[in-house]
């Protein structure tokens, strides 16, 4: 046992993915919204392990943007085998003289107390090597476990089995933890002696065995160590990944109203007595307040959702921050660095967009505020939008408190608009408005009477057409004649 205390890791990344049918690495598709390889980087942070080395093949820049300043990279340029792949880490180990866990970067499922499991398993027994198993009905396909009188002495791989090692339940996760220097120690001397020419890493508990080293094991759940190595195996993982996250919500004191339809990400929090209608995503490190409704169909990512907001149907908020008790929807869209403070109101087919909406704002209908800013109270009308952008270059609109904007009005940014301001129905505002003031573009309603007669008979002559009847006439209407009626005199006497 070595006495350093410290446990890297070396996470296997290399395969070619072939099953997968992808021009990319399996590992970087998503699960729960979250990339293959990020599952098993995230556990073994959580497990406090460091140095992590991940061996990927060459061309692999999509792996390494996955990494943090806590993963190295080593490239296995051949396909040769786990085993070989586990030797291209050596070097970025180099002068490391702790214990390592060995694992595949496809085990999304694999929990960090499953792993500090298996540390503490390899201290207590001061083993070289320690390696997790599973018990099950049908093992086709999985390395076998062989046992002697000692212990473990040794894993075959479904394809060498003999027919009895076949009848074998207990079968390799593939996952470990060894000494540094054994590990390295004993791949050196392994052999290419199998079916597929390869050096596997399930010879080191055979080399391990004849040399006399300590080999100790430890159980663990089938269902914890399932991997990813078709598209079919991915959406089942999906199913099983979002289940398990329900089930923790729901225990929590969160109301799902169908938990087949809610997509909850692995880092989104969500407050008691909040109850989440049918086709809800919740995505990315979202933060659901208490006592909130989502009515169903909402996907918001990266956002923080304030107590007892209600979220009507069909809305989506993107990296925003809503209010304690703010009505969003239905059908509304809150873009990026949207800032809702408490008590706003954002209706139906309303956009917006770096906008600080601050307490009591409503834009209850079709509206776009897009880099704007507004204060307490205000009242945004329908068909209102902020003109923000010029072709070249993004402007600012600042709404101060208790404006009243009417219906279909055009603010040209950049403007300031004053507090307690109003602007007219269909203005269009150029020019910065001052406190108390009403702004208006003067423009009278001009009719001609008989226009719709005379265009129309202009457009059918000579095209063998009647022209329609005129609407109105094509003159002034004559004012009807009325018969007088009875004066009040008169009335009165009969």
């Amino acid at each position: 046992m070595d006495r350093t205390g410290q446990i890297g890791a070396i996470v296997l990344a290399a395969g070619r993915s072939t099953r997968f049918r992808s021009t990319r690495s399996k590992l970087v598709h998503e699960l729960g919204g979250r990339p293959i390889l990020a599952w098993v980087l995230e556990a073994l942070r959580a497990a406090d392990v460091s140095p992590v080395i991940v061996v990927v093949p060459p061309e692999a820049d999509e792996l390494r943007a996955l990494g943090d300043d806590r993963v190295r990279f080593a490239v296995q340029h051949e396909p040769r085998g786990t085993g070989h792949a586990v030797l291209a880490a050596e070097q970025a180990l180099a002068g490391f003289d702790g214990s390592v866990l060995l694992l595949y970067a496809d085990l999304p499922l694999l929990k960090a107390d499953t792993l500090r499991g298996a540390i503490e398993t390899h201290r207590r027994q001061r083993a070289a090597v320690t390696l997790l198993t599973a018990t099950i009905d049908d093992p086709h396909g999985w390395g076998r476990i062989v046992r002697n009188h000692d212990g473990v002495c040794a894993i075959v791989e479904d394809r060498d089995t003999t027919p009895a090692q076949r009848a074998i339940c207990e079968v390799n996760v593939g996952v470990y933890c060894a000494r540094a220097p054994a590990l390295f120690e004993l791949l050196h001397r392994a052999t290419p002696d199998n079916a597929q020419g390869e050096i596997y890493l399930t010879d080191i508990i055979g080399g391990a065995a004849a040399a006399g080293m300590a080999i100790a094991d430890m159980p663990v759940a089938l269902a914890e160590v399932g991997q990813i190595n078709s598209r079919g195996e991915l959406a089942a993982m999906e199913k099983t990944l979002r289940a398990q996250i329900n089930a923790k919500w729901m225990a929590a004191g969160v109301t799902l109203e169908d938990p087949d339809t809610a997509y909850i990400g692995p880092d989104v929090t969500i407050g008691r007595d909040t109850v989440i209608g049918p086709n809800v995503q919740l995505r990315g490190r979202t933060a659901i307040g208490t006592g909130c409704r989502l009515d169903g169909s909402a996907f918001i990512c990266d956002s923080t959702i304030g107590d007892a907001a209600h979220l009507r149907f069909g809305v989506v908020i993107n990296e925003s921050a809503v209010g304690a008790r703010c009505q969003i929807g239905p059908f509304a869209n809150l873009r990026p660095n949207t800032r809702l403070g408490e008590d706003v109101h954002i209706g139906d087919f309303v956009e917006t967009k770096n906008a600080v909406l601050e307490r009591g704002v409503k834009a209850n209908h079709l509206a776009y505020l897009g880099d704007a800013q507004v204060g307490r109270e205000t009242n945004i009308g329908a068909g209102t939008i902020t003109c923000n952008y010029d072709g070249f270059d993004k402007y600012r609109t600042v709404i101060g408190e208790r404006v009243q904007v009417g219906s279909d009005c055009t603010l040209v940014a950049p403007v300031t608009i004053g507090d307690d301001a109003y602007i007219a129905t269909a203005t269009t505002v150029r020019r910065d408005v001052s406190a108390g003031a009403l702004a208006l573009n003067p423009r009278g309603q001009e009719e001609r009477p008989g226009w719709v007669g005379a265009f129309r008979a202009r457009k059918t002559a000579g095209r063998g057409g009647s022209a329609a009847k005129p609407v109105g006439g094509a003159a002034k209407a004559k004012p009807v004649a009325r018969k007088a009626g009875p004066t009040r005199r008169k009335r009165r006497a009969r």
